[in-house]
C-alpha cells in the first residue's frame, strides 16, 4: 500500500529556533509488520534483547521473561513473582541477566532454566551491563552499585548516597559509568575504586552513551545533556529542559539522538541542536540508528517513526499502544519493538540496514544489551 505522508518538523539553526513546516507529498512505501506477538498480561516496559542466534528476549512488568524465535514463536516462558522493569542483557555464553522488584538479579540459561539469583536490599530497575570478562554490573534502589562474577558471587560493591536506577555503560578500558539519584555521575575503575565523579543539579536516571573517542554523554533531570571527557572534565552541556528517561544514542558521524520530553532531537558533536521533531506527550524510550542512516523514534500516539539524518520523516508504523520501550535493530535489519501489549518485528519495503557502525547506536549499545562501547573499526 502506498500513501502520501505529511510531516511537521522543526529545524534549529545555530541555536536559534527557526520554524519550518515540511510537507512530504510524494508516495512513500509502507513498512512491513513481519509478525506480532501478544504478550502475557500486557505491560512490557523493558526493551527486547537479541541473542547471537537470533532469539529475542522480552521481559514484562508482570514478571515474565519470554524467549521468542526470529519468526515470532514463543520458545519458552520464565516466570517470577515480581515486576520486571530492567531490560535483559545477554552474555557471551547465552546467559540472560535481568533485575526485578523482588530485589534480586536473575540469571537464566538459554534453555529457560534458573541459573542463580543474587539478592540486594531493594528493587533493581537498572538494566545490567556485562564486561568483556563476564562481570555483571547494575545498580539498585538500596543505593548500592554491584559487580558480580559470572557464577553469581559478589565481586565488589560501591555505595552511593541515593537510589541507582541508571543503567551502566562500560568503556574500552573497562571504566564503568553510571548516574545516581544523588545527582552525581560516577566513573569507576574495573576494581570498583572511584576514578572520578561529576555533580549535576538533579537526579540521573538515564543510561550514558560513549563515543569512540571516549567522550561520555548523559542526561540529568536538571534538564541538561552533558558531554564529559574520559578524565571527567566537562566538554560541553546543552540545556534541553529534558525530564524523561530517554538515553542518548550516536550515529557513525558522532551525531547524538535523544527524546527530550515531547521532542525527538538531533544534536551535533559540538553540542548544538541540528533539528527536532515534536510529538504529543513526553517520551521515555531511546531511539536507534541504522547503518543506512535511518533513525527510529517512538512517538505518541502509538507510532514508530523512521527519520532521515536531516530530520525528515521516511515512514511511520501505527501500534496498538504507546511505545514505552526502546527499539532494537537485529543483524538482518529487522526492528523489534514492544508497545506493552505486543512484541513486533518490523521491516521495510525500501530495505532496512543493520545498526549503525557507531560506538553506541541503540539503547544499551548493542542488540544484546551488554552496555559495552562498540568497536567501529
Amino acid at each position: 500500500m502506498k500513501r502520501s505522508i505529511i510531516t511537521h518538523w522543526i529545524k534549529i539553526v545555530a541555536g536559534s529556533f527557526c520554524l519550518s513546516v515540511q510537507l512530504i507529498g510524494h508516495a512513500q512505501s509502507a513498512p512491513t509488520n513481519l509478525w506480532t506477538l501478544r504478550l502475557p498480561l500486557y505491560n512490557a516496559d523493558a526493551s527486547p534483547a537479541i541473542a547471537s542466534d537470533g532469539t529475542i528476549y522480552q521481559a514484562t512488568f508482570e514478571g515474565y521473561l519470554l524467549a521468542v524465535t526470529p519468526r515470532g514463536k514463543v520458545k519458552w516462558t520464565f516466570r517470577i513473582n515480581s515486576e520486571i522493569k530492567s531490560s535483559p542483557a545477554i552474555a557471551d555464553d547465552g546467559t540472560i541477566y535481568f533485575g526485578a522488584r523482588d530485589r534480586k538479579l536473575h540469571a537464566v540459561t538459554p534453555q529457560g532454566r534458573l541459573k542463580w539469583t543474587f539478592p540486594t536490599g531493594a528493587w533493581i530497575d537498572s538494566s545490567p551491563a556485562i564486561g568483556a570478562d563476564g562481570t555483571i554490573y547494575f545498580g539498585s534502589w538500596d543505593n548500592i552499585f554491584y559487580a558480580l562474577n559470572p557464577d553469581g558471587s559478589k565481586k565488589w560493591v560501591f555505595a552511593t548516597s541515593n537510589i541507582v536506577v541508571s543503567s551502566p555503560a562500560i568503556g574500552t578500558d573497562g571504566t564503568i559509568y553510571f548516574g545516581s539519584h544523588d545527582k552525581k555521575f560516577y566513573a569507576l575503575k574495573p576494581d570498583g575504586k572511584l576514578l572520578w565523579s561529576f555533580t549535576t543539579g538533579a537526579p540521573i536516571i538515564s543510561s550514558p552513551a560513549i563515543n569512540s573517542d571516549g567522550t561520555v554523554y548523559f542526561t540529568s533531570l536538571d534538564g541538561n545533556l552533558y558531554a564529559l571527557r574520559p578524565d571527567g572534565s566537562e566538554l560541553w552541556r546543552l540545556h534541553t529542559g529534558g525530564a524523561t528517561g530517554s538515553s542518548p544514542v550516536l550515529d557513525e558521524n558522532g551525531n547524538i539522538y535523544l527524546s527530550v520530553n515531547p521532542w525527538n532531537v538531533s544534536i551535533g558533536p559540538d553540542g548544538k541542536i541540528r533539528w527536532r521533531w515534536g510529538s504529543a506527550v513526553p517520551v521515555d524510550a531511546s531511539p536507534a540508528v541504522a547503518a543506512n542512516g535511518e533513525i527510529y523514534f517512538s512517538a505518541p500516539w502509538r507510532r514508530l517513526f523512521a527519520f532521515q539524518p536531516n530530520g525528515s520523516e521516511l515512514w511511520h508504523v501505527d501500534t496498538t499502544a504507546n511505545l514505552v520501550a526502546s527499539p532494537v535493530i537485529g543483524d538482518g535489519g529487522t526492528v523489534y519493538v514492544s508497545d506493552g501489549q505486543f512484541l513486533r518485528a518490523i521491516n521495510s519495503t525500501n530495505g532496512l540496514a543493520p545498526s549503525a557502525k557507531s560506538s553506541w547506536p541503540m539503547f544499551r549499545a548493542d542488540a544484546r544489551h551488554t552496555g559495552r562501547v562498540q568497536s567501529v573499526n
